[in-house]
């Protein structure tokens, strides 16, 4: 039975994730974090000169501050006439900032939180849908989307699993993980993302055409629960 879910999994490439940590390192300057705070907290975009007074700052200290976070995309920058005229003699649309949609995460070591929760979601619905097991599902799904990455990245097994976070190491003819990308998750509800992994990982293989190795669960104390070892 079709059930038109389909798992979309938009990968964060790495200058991506560059420029969160450029925007974090950008708030960590006191008045510039005082500034975006005090932009956010507003029902409509702030100027330069409501927030140089709001905060007791010289108006041209806000504007460089304010320009630095809407270089960072952390605000949009929008053009209004505040007079309430329109026309020759309305003067210029005043520069305005708030919020922008960004959203910023970064995570050291790197996690993966939400790709599991899109599989976990998708599981969930298409087994209400469907009355398959919910766990059947996910297994499936996890694998359809292991095998995807591997054929659309066009790279390397070590590079593709770098880039997703697992710290791969070679141990003889073997591949460690040194890191889970789920690792949270995984210390609750071991058996679940464990299992999601495990078939993830066996997608990748596929996807990349590793015929010579297998994904096998080895869980080891601060290591991904799975293995990558010569196939039987």
């Amino acid at each position: 039975m079709a059930t038109g879910f389909t798992l979309v999994f938009v990968d964060v490439p790495e200058e991506a994730r560059d420029a969160d940590v450029s925007a974090i390192a950008a708030l960590d300057e006191p008045t510039r974090r005082r500034l975006y705070d005090h932009v956010v907290r507003q029902q409509g975009p702030v100027s330069r000169d409501e927030a140089a007074a709001a905060l007791g700052l010289a108006r041209q200290t806000a504007a460089f501050h304010l320009d630095r976070l809407a270089g960072e995309a952390l605000l949009d920058v929008v053009y209004e006439r505040r007079s309430g005229r329109s026309g020759p003699g309305a003067g210029r649309p005043a520069k305005l900032y708030r919020r922008s949609a960004k959203q910023v995460a970064v995570s050291l070591p790197d996690r993966r939180y939400e790709l599991a929760g899109r599989l976990l979601a998708q599981a969930v619905e298409e087994s209400d849908a469907t009355g398959e097991p919910v766990r059947k599902v996910l297994h499936r799904k996890a694998e359809e989307l292991g095998a995807q990455l591997g054929e659309q990245n066009g790279t390397e097994l070590l590079d593709l699993l770098e880039r997703y976070g697992f710290e791969p190491r070679r141990e003889g003819d073997a591949i460690v993980l040194a890191n889970c990308p789920f690792h949270a998750l995984a210390q609750e509800h071991t058996e679940t993302v464990c299992g999601m992994n495990l078939h993830l990982l066996r997608g990748v293989l596929d996807g990349l055409d590793e015929a010579g190795l297998e994904a096998c669960l080895a869980p080891v104390p601060g290591r991904c629960c799975v293995r990558l070892q010569p196939a039987a």
